[in-house]
């Protein structure tokens, strides 16, 4: 139903991720690899414990007129995975996707082919960000985190829309956490990126000075403190 709204009304072409997470609630990691059947498994993790709060931050950036930025990613994944006559990533080897690259740069791109190298470093962090928290080595999962973002930045490259000089809302978003996080926490490109939120996990020695600092650039109320919740979607008889 989530995928639905946004794709089909509001006509982004999303994937299932944000949806489902929202809707199990708590920690959890998520297996698309069969989409009609996900699977959800939580994550053993008390983030009370952690001493750091998640702040999501609202880059003040829009998402109208960034449908086609979102489509692409799509677009130029699937004509990589064309070339091997698949229809996703995961169908295909590492190997034979880094022995292909002299062809996938010809036929599909650059930009194509660094986007898939993300989703594959990406899907080898996953499992390795999950195995920390369940370690109860935070400090690891923090640097899984910014590895991850790095990655999101240089090879998805999902921060700046193709072509803006002038607004680049996201990448400051970014440069302002880490100025003001300083090698502590981390932080990344939050959902589908371009523009919305970016997401940040700040020890809480450093949190009132974090949020007046992000506040300060970006606009009164733009640094979020949120908690995590174990219930997801509930129905609530009233």
């Amino acid at each position: 139903i989530g995928q639905y709204a946004e794709n089909v009304f509001f006509g982004k072409p999303c994937g299932l991720m944000d949806q489902t997470a929202s809707a199990v609630g708590n920690l959890v990691t998520i297996d698309f690899f069969d989409k009609d059947n996900p699977v959800i498994k939580p994550v053993n993790f008390d983030f009370a414990t952690c001493g750091h709060a998640l702040c999501i931050i609202d880059t003040r950036a829009s998402h109208a007129d960034l449908t086609d930025e979102y489509a692409a990613i799509t677009q130029e994944i699937k004509a990589v995975c064309a070339h091997f006559g698949k229809e996703v990533l995961t169908e295909i080897s590492e190997k034979d996707f880094y022995a292909a690259i002299p062809a996938l740069r010809e036929k599909c791109g650059d930009r194509a082919v660094m986007r898939c190298i993300h989703f594959y470093q990406e899907n080898e962090r996953v499992p390795q960000q999950v195995a920390a928290l369940e370690e109860g080595n935070f400090d690891k999962f923090l640097a899984l985190v910014k590895e991850s973002g790095f990655s999101s930045f240089m090879y998805l490259q999902n921060v700046i829309p193709a072509g803006r000089t002038r607004n680049q809302e996201m990448a400051i978003a970014l440069g302002l956490c880490e100025h003001y996080l300083r090698d502590r926490g981390a932080y990344r490109v939050h959902g589908g990126g371009f523009a919305g939120t970016v997401q940040a996990f700040v020890p809480f020695e450093i949190l009132d000075s974090f949020k007046a600092g992000i506040d300060a650039a970006l606009g009164e109320g733009a640094c979020h403190i949120l908690s995590i919740r174990p219930q997801g979607g509930v129905e609530m008889e009233v």
